[in-house]
């Protein structure tokens, strides 16, 4: 095994998400499609690749109990960035909301904010040599 390629990222809706996603963090989309159960299936990644994530419909009353706390309320995903207050500024423009401003810390620089279901992120700006 080499890497993780894609995590499940339960939605209520899933064209509202890909419009979150790709409008206000600039994720691009690399598949929207019909399969053939008749489930759409989305697929989204950061401009940087790397892992990307599958925009999952949750249908069930268990998965729609979990959309938006998928990790009980710890952060649930991290991204990374080369330059973190320029990208503060754009998530305070897109409405994007931050619960956690960018903070020092041993690593380097991070700042969180929550999705549109309230997921919690942590967005990351390694320090030098890390």
């Amino acid at each position: 095994m080499q890497a993780i390629k894609q995590v499940t990222l339960l939605v209520h809706d899933q064209q509202e998400a890909m419009a979150f996603y790709s409008g206000k963090l600039g994720f691009h989309i690399l598949e929207d499609l019909i399969q053939e159960s008749g489930k759409r299936r989305i697929v989204i990644s950061p401009s940087g690749g790397g892992c990307s994530l599958v925009l999952a419909l949750a249908t069930t009353p268990e998965q729609q109990s979990r959309v938006g706390d998928q990790c009980g309320g710890r952060v649930f995903l991290y991204l990374h960035t080369d330059d973190i207050h320029a990208d503060f500024e754009k998530l305070k423009a897109a409405g994007v909301k931050i619960t956690r401003t960018p903070t020092e810390a041993d690593f380097g620089t991070a700042l969180v904010f929550e999705d549109l279901y309230g997921n919690r992120w942590d967005l990351v700006q390694a320090r030098e040599g890390l």
